[in-house]
């Protein structure tokens, strides 16, 4: 990846943590912290990875598709895809309200750009293997990606998605794990532990990728690693930092699901900006 590129993604990535802000704080109800750690991945998918993303032509049936199992996150995809011009970025303030089309979980009917309704967690990554069965029984190449949550591994559906995925060989399905080591109730290990992540996925017969999920070069190689896998499908365990890039947010469980005041806000905003305007002189 080229110095410039990689420069765009990460201001990208950034101005996706902006929306997430700006939507929870809006709301005054949501979930910054996971939408915050996940930020660089949707900036390479789809600013780098996804193929045939047209927001004049959101249903393109040869489009890549992307289904976040871990619904609750909708802020950061809703930056994505406000960023990918699907729908306009003024309305990212009005997330959550009853007039909005952009409730607090991805709809596939009433959001341009987003391909499976979530919130369930545990549903996703089964509709992401259908949609990937799908693909293969149609004869089209289009990738089907997937992003979970860390604590929603804690669902046995995820496992029998697992299973699924693997006894019908789909290597057209990449799903991202953001393991953050933090759920809602604290510390993945406190709660009811998943790991180890990898050798888990591995023993159910995908191929694992471990990165740095805030590395969008990292992110993207490990995407690119997944394209030449045949025959298996691949996960990537990306190492995240819930809240990441809001210095009183990163680490801290209790930013799961509160939105920030006026005060806190406004500062997350600035700690984020000045991010953004180092790259720009880079």
């Amino acid at each position: 990846m080229d110095k410039v590129l990689k420069k765009e993604l990460m201001i990208i990535a950034n101005r996706i943590r902006k929306h997430a802000l700006l939507a929870v704080y809006s709301a005054n109800s949501g979930h910054p912290g996971g939408s915050l750690s996940i930020s660089d991945i949707l900036a390479v998918l789809y600013f780098k990875q996804m193929k045939n993303l047209d927001p004049k032509n959101p249903k393109n049936p040869d489009r890549d598709r992307l289904v976040l199992s871990k619904g609750h996150c909708a802020p950061a995809l809703y930056g994505a895809l406000a960023e990918k011009g699907f729908f306009p970025k003024e309305d990212i303030s009005s997330f959550r309200q009853a007039h909005s089309y952009l409730q607090g979980h991805p709809d596939m009917k009433g959001v341009p750009g987003v391909d499976m309704s979530t919130g369930s967690l545990g549903q996703g990554i089964s509709a992401a293997c259908g949609m990937a069965i799908a693909g293969k029984l149609a004869n089209k190449d289009y990738r089907v990606y997937a992003i979970l949550g860390d604590g929603e591994l804690e669902e046995g559906q995820v496992w029998e998605a697992a299973m699924f995925a693997a006894q019908y060989k789909l290597d057209n399905l990449t799903a991202f794990v953001d393991f953050n080591n933090l759920q809602i109730d604290g510390k993945l290990c406190d709660v009811c532990s998943p790991l180890p992540i990898d050798k888990k996925f591995e023993a159910f017969n995908w191929h694992v990728i471990t990165i740095d999920g805030h590395d969008v070069e990292q992110i993207d190689n490990a995407i690119e690693e997944a394209k030449t896998i045949k025959g298996k499908p691949t996960l990537i365990l990306a190492n995240c930092v819930k809240g990441k890039n809001v210095s009183f947010m990163e680490n801290q469980p209790q930013w799961h699901g509160s939105a920030p005041n006026k005060e806190q806000y406004e500062a997350a905003v600035a700690e984020i900006d000045a991010i953004i305007k180092e790259l720009e002189v880079m």
